[in-house]
């Protein structure tokens, strides 16, 4: 579905769109995950922008996966209008995400979109849709968050949904008007996953970019969802095209950045593949790779480039230059090592 600007009684009645997702699943309870020490994460307001956007983020050092602040960033536009947040976090931090936004605006929850499937950004989609939200986030978002053969939670799904188009890259699927702001949902082709989104607020001049960019820890193309570190370095071309110098980017990890910050980090994906793409065609094995240290040019500019970072990265740019399976049903089929590093996203 794509729209051009929302309608206020699309915003009204998020049970009405609701209903026919309800009958394509069975909520299930998720298993305990451990690898954060959520009671101890702390979500607070990090910036802000005007007199009403915010992005929050959880305390550092709690979680394993996301060292540098738990979890993925959320953005919150506030004010008479209600409520729009950008990702929602692990589900074990959403309600600490939502009281948080709360001291900023007692104003309720109306719109969520979700920047892509991961669960640090997707996790609570479904406790803010019980805040009255409607969910948006492209059609294949669907497809990526329903595991085969698994339970899902109906409710933690996007309810409008819009494709992105390779002949109009960067144009807007959805333009929504509220608080004073115009918020642009603009998906953005296969990069991070197969399905991503990135968030504009046209007079604050913030782009929220989520994680096909990153500077902490090496770029993670999840190849398996739909992924390409070659969609990375077309999605920060488009990136480069759609901001200005003093346009403030939003990664979901790391340090926020300006337009001057792109042009390395796409160097450094065109320099990798390279010299992983000359090792490949010289006969070497996937150890071979890794062994040659590629990333060590770039390691003492990295933060957080752990052993399973760059291992990960690596593997990637080797799977990608031996040709990557093709994407069914939102998914590829990835040979087992792919997935072998532990998966920081």
């Amino acid at each position: 579905m794509k729209l051009k600007t929302l309608l206020i009684a699309c915003i009204a009645a998020p049970v009405l769109l609701a209903t026919p997702v309800l009958a394509q699943g069975v909520a299930s309870k998720a298993p305990v995950r451990t690898f954060a020490q959520w009671d101890k994460i702390q979500i607070t307001v990090e910036t802000k922008y005007g007199n009403n956007l915010a992005l929050l983020h959880g305390s550092p050092k709690l979680d394993t996966s996301h060292p540098d602040a738990a979890g993925g960033r959320v953005a919150a536009l506030y004010g008479p209008d209600g409520i729009l947040m950008v990702d929602s976090q692990d589900e074990e931090l959403t309600q600490k995400t939502i009281d948080a936004i709360h001291t900023l605006s007692k104003a309720p929850i109306k719109i969520l979109v979700t920047s892509h499937a991961h669960p640090d950004h997707s996790g609570g989609m479904a406790q803010v849709y019980k805040q009255g939200a409607v969910l948006f986030g492209q059609e294949d978002l669907r497809k990526e968050m329903v595991s085969p053969g698994q339970d899902f939670d109906p409710l933690a799904l996007p309810m409008v949904t819009y494709k992105y188009d390779a002949a109009n890259k960067g144009k807007p699927a959805v333009t929504v008007h509220m608080n004073g702001e115009t918020v642009d949902f603009i998906p953005v082709m296969p990069a991070h996953l197969g399905a991503d989104t990135i968030i504009k607020f046209e007079k604050a001049n913030v782009i929220y970019i989520q994680d096909f960019y990153r500077n902490f820890g090496y770029p993670f193309a999840d190849q398996r969802n739909g992924g390409s570190i070659k969609g990375m370095v077309e999605a920060v071309d488009l990136m480069t095209s759609l901001c200005d110098d003093n346009t403030v980017l939003v990664p979901g990890h790391g340090t926020l950045i300006h337009k001057k910050d792109l042009a390395p980090y796409r160097a450094m994906l065109i320099d990798i593949m390279a010299k992983t793409k000359k090792l490949v065609d010289a006969g070497k094995s996937l150890d071979d790779v890794l062994a040659a240290n590629l990333t060590a040019p770039y390691d003492a500019k990295t933060a957080g480039d752990d052993p399973s970072s760059i291992k990960r990265y690596i593997t990637e740019n080797y799977y990608e230059v031996k040709g990557l399976p093709p994407i069914v049903d939102g998914r590829r089929n990835m040979p087992t090592p792919a997935a072998a590093p532990a998966a920081k996203k």
